[in-house]
């Protein structure tokens, strides 16, 4: 199954940054990336996910070069959260969840998004 969500993610940096001015920064954030994932699901028609996946493998694509790759990880929480939302997956804890998970990461100016392929 492949999950294609547009454009990119708030990193762990502006995260934290809005954590610190005040909780429901966070908590905005944090909910309209996972609505965000949510409605990538429903538009791609996914359907529950049979099983657990042995493995998930996420190909980010950035604009540039600027973001480092562990800040831009960060946003798996996010995409695992809205997959639950979604119905795709039963949880997000670790009975539910691959134990493998790949990260790669390329650039594309015209086109920012992130690839899940759960395997």
């Amino acid at each position: 199954m492949k999950i294609i969500i547009k454009d990119s993610f708030c990193d762990l940096n502006t995260y934290i940054n809005a954590e610190r001015g005040h909780w429901s920064n966070a908590a905005k954030i944090k909910k309209e990336e996972t609505e965000r994932v949510y409605w990538a699901c429903k538009e791609q028609k996914l359907k529950p996910y049979k099983g657990i996946p042995n493995e998930a493998i996420f190909s980010w694509y950035h604009k540039n070069t600027r973001r480092d790759f562990d800040n831009v990880e960060f946003a798996q929480k996010f995409i695992w959260d809205g997959l639950v939302l979604a119905k795709v997956l039963k949880s997000d804890g670790q009975k539910h969840t691959p134990k493998v998970r790949s990260h790669w990461h390329f650039i594309d100016k015209k086109n920012p998004r992130v690839e899940i392929e759960l395997i």
